[in-house]
Parts: C-alpha cells; sequence; structure tokens
C-alpha cells in the first residue's frame, strides 16, 4: 500500500485534533493532489468537507517511536504498513527538507516550533529564519505572502525580510522570512507595564515604572506608514460608508438578545451611512493587535497579514478604511487592561480598574498622536474630524462584535470584556 493510500482514511480524525483545523472531525476527507518530497515525506492536499488544507506526512517504524514525538500525540496519524505516520513538521530533519524546498538558499541546524497553531504551523531555525506552512489554503495569493511582499518592495522597512515562497499552481503553501531576533511581542510589552502600574502606588500612569506611552506613539507612526505604503503598492478607491453600514448592521445582527441596545445600534449605523466622505479604502492588516506587532532594537514589526482567521477570504482581501487597523489597536489596548487584571486577586479589580482605565487613555491617545501626526497620512484618511471619529468608532464596534463571537466560542468568561466596549461606543 502505497503512503498516500494508508494514509487516507487516518485523515478525519487526524485533522479534527488540530488546533489548525477549522472545527470539529470532518465528515468526509478527499486527497486531491499528492507528492512525495523525499524518502518517507509525503505531502497532500485535503478537501476536508469542502475545505482545503494542507497535510505533511513523516514516517518512522512503528517500533521506535522517536523523541520529538513525546507529548505530541494529536499530531500522529497512526499506522501505515508498520510504519507509525505523523506530522512531519515534528521531525527536524523532515523540517528542513521543507525548508529547502521553500527557500534553496537557507540552511538550520536548530529547528524549534514558534507559537500557537491557528491556520499555521511556523518553525525557526538557528534564531535566524522562520518557515511559516499554511494549513487552511484558498485558492489566490495569501494575504500575507502578497501584502509582505509588496510592503519590502515598496521600501517599507518594518516587515521581516521575505526569503523564499513556496507556491503550487493557485496556492501559496508556504514562506520563509528573516526572524526578527531578541524581539518583544506588543501584547506582552504593554502586559508588562500594567504590571508595574498595578503594582506600584501611582495613580497617573506617566509617573509610573514601564510607562508603554512613547512605544504606543512610535506604534502608531509605523502604523501609518505602513498604510501610506499599502496605498502606494495596492492603489486605492473612493471608500463606500454605505457598505460598511450594512456589513455592520449584519455583524451587530449576529449579537444576542439583550447584546447591545437595537434602537442605539440602529441609530449607529444609519449615521455611518449618511457619511458623505468616507476617505479611501485601502489593502490593509486586517487583525491588528498588539499581539500583531514586534519590538526589536531596530524598531517595531509589523506581523502576520492573514487578515481575522474567521471572516471570508474575499473579505480579508478587500479595501477597506485604515480605520480598520486603527480600531483593532484602539480594541487592543482596552483588552490588555482587562487581561492584565485577571492576574490580581479579584477584590482588588475594582480599585485598581481606575488606574488601568487611565493607562487605557493615555496609550490610545499616544497611539493616534502618532498616527494621525504623520505626515502625509490625510491623503487616506475621511474627509474632516467628524467623519474620520465616526468610521473610527464603527470600526472599533465592528471589532468589539467579532470579540463578542469569538469569546462566546472559546473564552466565555471573557465576552465582558468587548461588551462594556459595545455599550460605551454605542452611547456614543
Amino acid at each position: 500500500m502505497s503512503l498516500a493510500a494508508g494514509v487516507g482514511p487516518l485523515l478525519p480524525a487526524y485533522l479534527g485534533r488540530q488546533r489548525w483545523f477549522a472545527g470539529e472531525q470532518p465528515s468526509s476527507v478527499d486527497v486531491v493532489a499528492s507528492e512525495a518530497l523525499g524518502d518517507s515525506l509525503l505531502w497532500l492536499l485535503a478537501d476536508a468537507d469542502g475545505a482545503l488544507y494542507q497535510v505533511l506526512v513523516g514516517t518512522r517504524p512503528a517500533g521506535e517511536p522517536p523523541e520529538f514525538l513525546h507529548g505530541h500525540d494529536a499530531q500522529v496519524l497512526g499506522l501505515v504498513d508498520d510504519e507509525l505516520a505523523f506530522d512531519a513538521l515534528l521531525d527536524p530533519e523532515y523540517a528542513r527538507v521543507v525548508l529547502a524546498r521553500v527557500s534553496p538558499d537557507q540552511e538550520g541546524n536548530l529547528v524549534r516550533p514558534m507559537g500557537a497553531e491557528q491556520s499555521n504551523s511556523s518553525l525557526v531555525f538557528d534564531d535566524d529564519v522562520v518557515l511559516k506552512v499554511f494549513r487552511r489554503l484558498h485558492r489566490g495569493p495569501n494575504p500575507d505572502v502578497e501584502i509582505t511582499t509588496a510592503l519590502a518592495a515598496g521600501g517599507y522597512a518594518h516587515v521581516a525580510e521575505p526569503l523564499g515562497l513556496w507556491r503550487r499552481e493557485d496556492l501559496d503553501l508556504a514562506v520563509a522570512t528573516r526572524y526578527l531576533a531578541g524581539g518583544a511581542e506588543g501584547w506582552a510589552l504593554a502586559q508588562t507595564s500594567l504590571r508595574d502600574l498595578y503594582a506600584s502606588e501611582c495613580d497617573d500612569p506617566a509617573d509610573c515604572g514601564g510607562d508603554f506611552a512613547a512605544e504606543a506613539t512610535r506604534l502608531g507612526a509605523v502604523t501609518a506608514s505602513m498604510h501610506l505604503t499599502l496605498a502606494e503598492q495596492f492603489g486605492s478607491e473612493p471608500g463606500d460608508a454605505a457598505a460598511w453600514a450594512d456589513a455592520l448592521d449584519a455583524q451587530l445582527a449576529r449579537l444576542a438578545e439583550g447584546d447591545a441596545d437595537p434602537a442605539a445600534a440602529e441609530k449607529f449605523v444609519e449615521r455611518l451611512r449618511g457619511v458623505g466622505d468616507a476617505g479611501p479604502a485601502i489593502r490593509v492588516h486586517g487583525d491588528y493587535h498588539l499581539g500583531q506587532v514586534m519590538r526589536t532594537d531596530a524598531g517595531w514589526f509589523v506581523l502576520d497579514f492573514e487578515g481575522e482567521p474567521a471572516r471570508p477570504l474575499e473579505e480579508r482581501r478587500r479595501r477597506m478604511s485604515p480605520m480598520k487597523d486603527v480600531g483593532g489597536m484602539l480594541r487592543s489596548f482596552h483588552y490588555a487592561v482587562r487581561v492584565a487584571l485577571t492576574e490580581r486577586d479579584v477584590l482588588e479589580h475594582e480599585q485598581l480598574l481606575a488606574g488601568g482605565v487611565a493607562w487605557e487613555r493615555r496609550n490610545q491617545g499616544a497611539f493616534l498622536a502618532g498616527y494621525f501626526g504623520t505626515e502625509g497620512i490625510d491623503a487616506v484618511l475621511p474627509a474632516g474630524p467628524d467623519q474620520r471619529d465616526l468610521v473610527l468608532a464603527a470600526f472599533e464596534l465592528d471589532k468589539a462584535v467579532y470579540e463578542v463571537l469569538y469569546e462566546r466560542a472559546y473564552r466565555p468568561d471573557w465576552a465582558h470584556i468587548p461588551l462594556g466596549a459595545i455599550s460605551r461606543l454605542l452611547e456614543g
């Protein structure tokens, strides 16, 4: 029996166990294409209930399970002719074969996984190269590859240098980029700043150790520069406030009864619909928050341009107001304050929240000052301050609704965080 034929029946249960698989075990899986990449290393394109997934399978003798499989039972497919089949990216030897397919000039001796998997699996080689293997595939350019490459070509210095791409027909399979050595994620830096604030006795975040405002200002400027480069590289078109209002209305309709005041929601949507000049629509990041930026000695870098995984690819590649990204970052500052509180005793929450809210407002203001203070940024903004504020609030609201739906599905105890924001935004 060939490896491809033997693996086929094992795929439904295997896919259902993976964090990057969107849902429970699929009812049917068909192998659409396969290719041997080397001895006992198989590439598969699988159609699982109508969605395409990339699977890389390696094998080892069943009687000698290698050490790298310990603790990774979910990534083991099972037995195929006395061979143990598993996710090939767990095996450093197979991982190097995949890297060579993506970027032949790169070598890697030490291999380690990088972070949690959502729609891709990422490996770091020698703290020099990152290999990102896309799991959920879509026909056409992957936004992460498309935008990162365009930004680098446009001279934007705040993305990791692209080193190679593995593409098969109209599918982007994997990409290699330069590893950002010594970097710290924006979310982690914000949490450190908030821990310092909550542990101190000062009331003003500006007077506490670990103030984040200067970094927030720099991040705002880096974000504005990103939007200007995206407008240059991909062009722009007039923003459609009516279409954005329709999309927001549909998003609000997904909330449960009692989550939002229906009259206030209707009034907000109609105000957005009536915006005369909503500004240009450009390509944007699409899922912009503190976890998508990294601070290194060379400054801030922007990561992961795939957009919000729960939204369709067509929507993620659509031109949109840059206020979508700005609103996403403002929501992230709000989240950071509330999540940092969960590390403290619940009896302290009421006492500490006032300082947290002051931190949120200070850093949101610093981010906006860096963004709106960037030369030339008016070219991609709504016509006036009132229109700008309304469009920005609309995309904050859209993000908060998205967050409620996500939290209800995965972290119900956190749903109160975006629900509070929805009430505040609708009250205006």
